[in-house]
């Protein structure tokens, strides 16, 4: 949908996000929103598939599944038109945001019927990657922005959010997370087709996505300064205006005090979201306790960790990863089987070990490799694959 055909004014980019409320990104208040005591709590953002019932393509009527479903903040738009997000609120076990993923997926299940399908991945198999963009006026500044380039956005990814308490501490964990990104990345690989093609990818997301800028491995943080000092030249530039824009594979939250991992595709099941979940709040937490222990944690080069994230989209846990510090490639399935075994204690203390030892076995095929054997060898096969998927441990 071009902005004419919408009935927009052709106004100029600069107005950006007026819609959303204001985000407090000076320094101070990015400290304080990021300060305190407490638990090291998981929330989820989803990002689903709405399908015609009878081609299984994607239908852009996601407006209507989210008008029937009438829940307000738990069932939300997205930019394409055939893109519905479920948040999940903050919770302290995984385990309880799987109950809160069953609720929100029933919710959408219910309000599809008669409308559409829902389903879930990161990439639809086979529709028109030129897809219809949401006629929402709040969305209109990435659609005049972006042109057609926002009618490619048809990507499902998977938000993971993770409290890490203490404003130095979620620094340092951030910055030591993006090390870490191509292990979650290669273990939530969920997108191999294309347009009715296999694209020999485990995800080709991540390629779709870099179409827009601020995308990939994020920058490290010297300081919390450093990120105000960003988004001001964001705002006073006229490229973004809000830290909701700043669209990175990973980003402190200064909305939520949550350090957010975006790097994952969006999974199939209830059971693989969790099992991902489990990996990222581990991982936050188990960072965070070698930063109390009084480890430097590492901060490696961005263009090392890109080409381990090359790897983990092109290969999955096919391929291989290599060590950010010596350059010693091991096979990928290898390593992230190794940081499971390493985060199984934290998981333990946090309540997700059951998650955990489902993230074992997503080590062992992820969902590019199910999703492939599904298809075998028709993309249009593997579309009522994810179809039937959707409710299947609710």
């Amino acid at each position: 949908m071009r902005a004419e055909d919408a009935g927009w004014d052709d106004e100029s980019h600069q107005d950006q996000l007026s819609h959303l409320p204001p985000i407090q990104t000076d320094a101070a208040s990015l400290r304080a929103v990021f300060e305190g005591e407490g638990p090291f709590t998981v929330g989820v953002e989803e990002e689903l598939m709405t399908l015609d019932p009878d081609t299984f393509d994607l239908s852009p009527v996601a407006s209507e599944v989210i008008a029937a479903a009438a829940a307000d903040g738990e069932v939300k738009s997205e930019l394409p038109a055939a893109q519905i997000e479920t948040v999940t609120t903050p919770a302290e076990t995984v385990g309880e945001v799987m109950a809160q993923l069953a609720e929100r997926r029933m919710t959408v299940a219910r309000a599809s019927e008669g409308i559409a399908v829902p389903a879930a991945a990161a990439v639809h198999p086979f529709t028109n990657p030129l897809g219809v963009v949401t006629a929402e006026r709040r969305r209109r500044p990435m659609v005049l922005e972006f042109a057609e380039v926002a009618r490619l956005q048809l990507v499902f990814g998977l938000h993971v959010h993770v409290r890490v308490p203490g404003e130095k501490r979620a620094l340092m964990v951030y910055n030591a997370l993006r090390s870490y990104l191509p292990e979650l990345a290669a273990l939530a690989a969920n997108g191999p087709f294309l347009a009715g093609r296999d694209t020999g990818m485990a995800s080709v997301r991540p390629k779709i996505s870099e179409l827009l800028p601020r995308q990939g491995v994020p920058p490290a943080l010297a300081s919390w300064d450093e990120y105000a000092d960003a988004m001001s030249w964001g705002s006073v530039s006229g490229t973004f205006d809000n830290p909701r824009l700043w669209w990175w594979e990973l980003r402190p939250h200064p909305g939520y005090g949550t350090i957010e991992l975006r790097v994952p595709d969006q999974q199939t099941t209830i059971t693989e979201v969790a099992a991902v979940a489990a990996v990222a709040q581990s991982l936050a937490a188990w960072l965070a306790e070698r930063h109390d222990a009084g480890e430097s944690l590492p901060v490696h080069p961005t263009w090392r960790i890109e080409q381990n994230r090359w790897s983990a989209a092109r290969h999955g846990l096919a391929g291989s990863l290599a060590d950010l510090d010596t350059g010693k490639s091991r096979p990928s399935r290898g390593v992230v089987r190794d940081l499971l075994e390493r985060l199984e204690p934290v998981a333990d203390r946090l309540g997700c070990a059951d998650q955990l030892a489902a993230a074992h076995q997503l080590a062992g095929i992820n969902g590019a490799e199910r999703l492939r054997a599904a298809a075998e060898g028709d993309p249009r096969r593997a579309a009522t694959w994810l179809a039937e998927r959707f409710l299947e441990e609710t």
